[in-house]
């Protein structure tokens, strides 16, 4: 059975969820989700808030986000401004090693013969 800030028992996909049960498992309240909107750290989709649907990653993204206001005291700005530095680092790195995976750079020999 789910505790009151578990959504769906433990294993089971989330792929969308509701502002209320949003806020249910971030441990938050609506206003500040709204925040979150505002500031483009999370992007609903849905007419207004009472229509608003979250990807079920929200949920992760607003634990991170308590998390680094907690631990770094940062406004919600700031908490953005990290996150998309995050993202592009995480970026970088699959690109870096998708590049060493597949370019091999042809030995070149200088000489005559070549």
């Amino acid at each position: 059975m789910a505790s009151d800030n578990e959504l769906v028992p433990t294993g089971e996909v989330v792929t969308t969820v509701t502002l209320k049960e949003l806020c249910r498992v971030g441990g938050c309240s609506a206003d500040w989700v709204v925040e979150l909107v505002d500031e483009g750290i999370l992007e609903p989709y849905g007419p207004g808030p009472a229509q608003w649907r979250f990807y079920g990653s929200s949920i992760a993204v607003v634990h991170r986000v308590r998390r680094l206001q907690k631990d770094l005291s940062l406004n919600l700005a700031g908490v953005a401004v990290v996150l998309v530095l995050v993202e592009e680092n995480a970026d970088l790195k699959r690109r870096l090693a998708h590049l060493d995976h597949e370019v091999t750079l042809p030995i070149w020999q200088s000489g005559p013969d070549r």
